[in-house]
């Protein structure tokens, strides 16, 4: 309420599988304004918002994913600006691949980051993944 000037209400759920949480969620969705989902881990938090844009008909939005996305593309341009660079001539390091990492890389390739690498750790050791997976990443908003 501080922020936005509006209420909001902090529902817990927990199931056993992504489809049960969609079905709660989507069965409760009328009752509100909008959906801010929190601590979703990938891959289930891209399938669970998904499905939920699909079937309420308000505003869905993952925090962890989304919220950051919009703080680090703000950070980048604000750099670039500080600094005279162009942002689709920079070249960037995401360091893991998590929900978070993965809708920061897709904002910034949408606010026009084009020479983007992505480490994730894998069994303990450090992965760089191909060019070819990050062209699987849809810029998005």
């Amino acid at each position: 309420k501080r922020f936005a000037g509006i209420d909001a209400i902090d529902i817990e759920v927990k199931h056993e599988t992504s489809q049960q949480f969609i079905d709660t969620v989507a069965a409760i969705a009328d009752t509100f304004g909008g959906i801010n989902l929190e601590d979703i881990k990938a891959p289930e938090c891209f399938e669970i918002e998904q499905a939920l844009i699909e079937r309420c008909d308000i505003p869905v939005f993952h925090d962890d994913q989304h919220g950051t996305a919009v703080c680090c593309g703000a950070a980048l341009l604000n750099a670039c600006r500080l600094t005279g660079r162009k942002v689709d001539e920079i070249k960037m390091v995401v360091n893991g691949c998590g929900a978070a990492a993965i809708a920061v890389t897709k904002f910034l390739m949408f606010l026009g980051v084009k020479h983007i690498t992505m480490v994730e750790r894998w069994k303990g050791m450090p992965h760089v993944l191909p060019s070819v997976w990050l062209l699987r990443i849809k810029p998005g908003k």
